[in-house]
């Protein structure tokens, strides 16, 4: 009596969860009206929009996965253009968006690896390796978080495709032999040889000799290789047909049996089932606790971080005043007073990071001018300064660009070599994006030094020989006007810094 009502209510329980995929996966009205948009070849622009109104209402219902596919294709569509910062714009938007759905910890890694994967997509395109390789160690994250074997996948394909574009073969072909390994042994071969045909087709389309002959002769290796594990798979499914048609036969001769055995087991499935779902249910509540918990500490780790940076700032401002009572040229007095200065304004940067900055309409080739007539006092006579800057203008925060160009110039002039020059340049790279480049001409500095550079309170110094906070408060306010600030690694006969800002 009591097995026909637990029957319906299985029954009622499987319909209402088919009812809710399909309404989960029933597409919105804006993403509808976006690829029609896209299918017709219409306005790229209009696309674009309904892209993004998809991405904001898939937002609001908490459908985040449908709303990260929309938004990724209206940021490709960005950066198609070559509208950079509209698209980071929009990214940075999709990841705050998925940090505050509430979903599991690997779904939300899935969906913030697709979209550091249209970050990578972009550094790509703009040819700037380091950048390149930062967002590939993001999606590595990502992808280890989903536990998803598609992404890693994934991952490694785009890892070959980096390193190939750069001309690290050597490093393109362990990752591509590991990537075919693993979809090879899965007898996936038909996705191996689609990956080999994507990987020589976008090598063609970006007129890379260098990738598409080395992805061709992997790909003609892998061909011939593959061909006998076929055949040996062909045999194999034919000696399981044998097996099966031979069990068919054994079946039928124990008709009864079978179907008691099939009763059974239907039996054990659906009491299988039955605790699956509780188990579900208690698991769902423990992810959920724990991911309010993972919030809770990270706000609070934030929060401190903010305080502790206050902090500091306030102890250096009441320091200061004491430090001036005392005899200020005295070197050790001059440099706790420039570090005490230097820390606040570090702290002050680190605390408005996220406030937008002024610019105005500004002269390049006579800022420029400007800025080096500043220093041309403290350099020694044998050395040549130059401006390479036209007569263009641009919208530039002339307080942080001058504090960072001047840094870097005076820098220059300790270290520029005897009879040396010292060159500041100006170069617009397209609509959004300008350059200023400062070069000397001397000594290189090493590799394994140059990411230090940039991070504040990295070594222990003698203050009276500088506090190196002059360059991390160079980069901060950089990435303050929507920028960075690099050391160009191609550069050989010195050092070259490039300030990019987006105009």
């Amino acid at each position: 009596m009591m097995r026909k009502p637990i029957f319906v209510l299985l029954l009622n329980m499987l319909l209402f969860c088919v009812s809710a995929s399909a309404q989960e996966t029933q597409k919105s009205e804006f993403q509808q009206r976006a690829e029609a948009a896209s299918q017709s070849g219409g306005s790229i622009g209009a696309a674009r929009y309904q892209y993004i109104r998809a991405f904001e209402d898939y937002a609001a219902k908490g459908q985040m996965k449908e709303g990260v596919e929309c938004a990724v294709k209206a940021a490709a569509m960005y950066h198609k253009e070559n509208y950079y910062k509209e698209a980071f714009d929009l990214l940075r938007r999709v990841d705050q968006a998925i940090n505050a759905a509430k979903q599991s910890p690997s779904a939300a890694a899935a969906q913030h690896y697709e979209v550091t994967k249209v970050r990578m997509d972009m550094y790509m395109k703009m040819r700037k390796g380091s950048n390149v390789k930062d967002q590939l160690d993001i999606m590595e994250g990502h992808a280890n978080a989903a536990g998803n074997e598609d992404l890693k996948n994934d991952l490694l394909y785009n890892k070959a495709i980096y390193y190939y574009s750069f001309g690290l073969n050597a490093q393109g072909n362990a990752v591509f032999k590991e990537m075919v390994g693993k979809l090879t042994g899965k007898k996936e071969y038909d996705k191996v040889d689609g990956v080999y045909q994507t990987l020589i087709g976008n090598a063609r389309k970006s007129g890379n000799a260098n990738m598409v002959a080395q992805s061709y002769s992997n790909y003609i290796v892998w061909k011939d290789s593959v061909n006998a594990l076929k055949v040996a798979d062909k045999v194999n499914a034919l000696k399981q047909q044998i097996a099966e048609n031979e069990a068919v036969i054994s079946e039928k001769d124990s008709k009864l049996t079978s179907r008691q055995a099939v009763i059974i087991t239907l039996s054990i499935v659906a009491i299988i089932l039955a605790a699956a779902l509780i188990l579900g249910g208690f698991a769902l509540m423990y992810y959920i606790v724990l991911n309010r918990k993972q919030k809770k500490t990270i706000q609070m780790v934030n929060d401190n971080n903010a305080l502790k940076a206050k902090f500091i700032g306030n102890i250096s401002a009441q320091l200061e005043p004491s430090l001036r009572k005392l005899d200020t040229r005295t070197p050790e007095v001059k440099a706790l007073l420039d570090f005490s200065q230097h820390v606040q304004t570090l702290a002050e940067l680190e605390n408005t990071l996220v406030t937008k900055v002024e610019t105005e309409e500004t002269s390049v080739q006579s800022f420029c001018e400007g800025l080096m007539n500043e220093i041309r006092g403290n350099v020694p006579g044998n050395v040549t300064l130059t401006v390479n800057a036209p007569k263009v203008s641009a919208k530039i925060n002339k307080e942080y660009v001058s504090h960072i160009l001047l840094h870097l110039l005076q820098n220059a002039s300790c270290f520029a070599s005897e009879g040396g020059t010292i060159v500041l340049e100006f170069k617009k790279r397209n609509v959004h994006t300008c350059q200023f480049l400062v070069s000397n001409t001397g000594q290189v500095i090493p590799e394994e030094k140059r990411d230090g550079l940039f991070k504040p309170f990295a070594e222990i110094r003698d203050l009276t020989t500088g506090d190196g906070l002059g360059l991390p408060i160079c980069r901060l306010m950089a990435q303050k006007m929507d920028g960075d600030l690099t050391i160009d690694p191609t550069f050989t006969r010195g050092t070259r810094f490039v300030l990019q800002l987006q105009i």
